[in-house]
């Protein structure tokens, strides 16, 4: 039972025997119903049709009785003596019935209509018969052999005024053997459709399940290769089997390219810290051997560019990790104002234009980065000025950087974004650039329900939802 093909094998077999059995119950009930009514109706016919007689008068001992065997008859006056027996009864559910017309015989048990009262207390004219039957179950001994009957009592009075209670049985032996053979019927074929249903269900569960054991084969090879190309096979079925497999798929290249992203930026993080630290120790070595060599300046400039990547890598590493953004109100226009107040003796000065009014929720501390960045991005490639405008649109608020410098070509818009890329990086490199800081600042920005993007040549897009 540890696999899914057992349990649902079992859990069809379980279903269908429940039904079967629940569905044989009921068409035995309703089979032996219809049969023990049509015995009933058997037996009043034939106790009527004696009854008929004794009202118009017959003798007793002139009655036309059918056969026992088929409906045995017994005929009893008020006082419970026995006036006609049909051929070869001997006796009613156990009691002997004495001889026809006798004085000493002894009358089978009376029996109540379906109102429940009692037959012998109905008040008849003479020559009547009574309109209602009354029915029961017994037994009776016709030549020797005891047989089960369905009785039927039927009320008359004879030309005298004499009541007489006439007991017509119909044989259930048909009904029994009947519902035995339906039901000895089901007993033979539930056992052989049960198989059928188990093994039918097996193999179809077998057939479905086949893609699943090819997708879990096939990632086990993946885990244990740690190849990320490989991917799972597809079933060319559009069920929920080939959306499972075209889900792995897609989990398979999203994870590819984590993984890849992941290695490319160690590998350029090493690239960019080696260049820093080599040159460092290079000058710190030369000013040991040559004090009057050592380029102080130099060093420190190593130093905070070292120091500026180290930060870039821990923002980005907090940023992977899910780290989000506080729930602060920030002002952009005011936040506009304090950044480029300190850029007042930069090379290329930084401009305001409109400064609307817009708080915005998130962490005051990241969103100056990010305006620190794309205001260093636009001055590295300004050529005489840069100008920051904030404005409202709606529910967003828009901060945008211009500058008058070359712009972004069309096809690099996307690119710019990623980690580590440079489109010049030889002055990038000069400047001290790591190729980081609009990575950076699309991270922030995603990750505060907003966008950054290129909207012209150099107009970069800051667009962040109003608090």
């Amino acid at each position: 039972m540890g696999s899914v093909r057992a349990r649902a094998a079992a859990g069809a077999t379980v279903v269908v025997a429940l039904a079967l059995i629940a569905a044989g119950t009921a068409v035995l009930l309703v089979l032996r119903g219809n049969l023990q009514n049509q015995a009933g109706l058997e037996a009043e016919v034939a106790a009527r049709e004696v009854a008929a007689q004794i009202a118009t008068g017959t003798a007793y001992d002139k009655l036309d009785l059918p056969d026992g065997d088929e409906h045995p008859v017994v005929v009893t006056a008020e006082d419970g003596r026995v006036r006609a027996v049909g051929e070869d009864v001997r006796a009613v559910d156990g009691k002997r019935v004495g001889p026809a017309q006798g004085a000493g015989g002894v009358a089978p048990p009376a029996a109540e209509d379906e109102d429940g009262e009692d037959e012998d207390d109905r008040a008849l004219k003479p020559g009547e018969v009574d309109d209602d039957v009354a029915y029961r179950d017994g037994t009776a001994e016709v030549d020797g052999t005891v047989a089960d009957y369905r009785f039927a009592v039927v009320e008359a009075k004879d030309s005298r005024g004499e009541q007489a209670t006439v007991r017509a049985g119909a044989a259930l032996a048909p009904e029994q053997d009947a519902v035995g053979s339906v039901r000895d019927a089901m007993l033979l074929g539930l056992p052989l459709l049960l198989v059928v249903v188990a093994g039918v269900t097996w193999l179809v569960t077998r057939r479905a399940l086949r893609p699943v054991e090819g997708i879990r084969g096939e990632m086990a090879a993946i885990t244990a290769s740690t190849d990320l190309s490989r991917r799972v096979p597809v079933p060319s079925s559009k069920d929920e089997i080939g959306r499972l497999a075209r889900t792995t798929n897609e989990t398979l290249a999203a994870l590819e390219s984590a993984v890849e992203r992941q290695r490319r930026f160690v590998a350029d993080a090493s690239h960019e810290l080696r260049s820093p630290i080599a040159s460092l120790r290079t000058q710190l070595e030369v000013g040991v051997a040559h004090p009057e060599l050592l380029d102080v300046p130099g060093a420190v400039e190593d130093t905070v560019r070292l120091q500026r990547l180290a930060a870039d890598l821990l923002l980005l590493a907090r940023l992977d990790a899910g780290e989000r953004p506080g729930g602060a109100r920030v002002d952009l226009a005011a936040m506009v104002r304090e950044e480029s107040s300190q850029r007042v003796g930069d090379r290329v000065p930084v401009r305001t234009g409109e400064l609307a009014s817009a708080e915005v929720a998130g962490s005051r501390g990241q969103l100056g980065r990010v305006l620190g960045n794309l205001l260093d991005n636009a001055q590295r490639h300004a050529v005489a000025s840069v100008r920051v405008a904030v404005v409202r649109e709606g529910e967003w608020a828009v901060l945008r950087v211009e500058d008058d410098g070359p712009g972004v070509p069309e096809s690099e818009r996307e690119r710019i974004f990623e980690r580590f890329v440079r489109l010049d990086d030889a002055r990038a490199r000069d400047d001290g650039g790591a190729g980081l800081g609009l990575a950076i600042a699309r991270d922030v920005a995603v990750r505060h329900g907003g966008s950054l993007a290129v909207r012209t040549g150099s107009v970069f897009e800051l667009r962040l939802p109003v608090a």
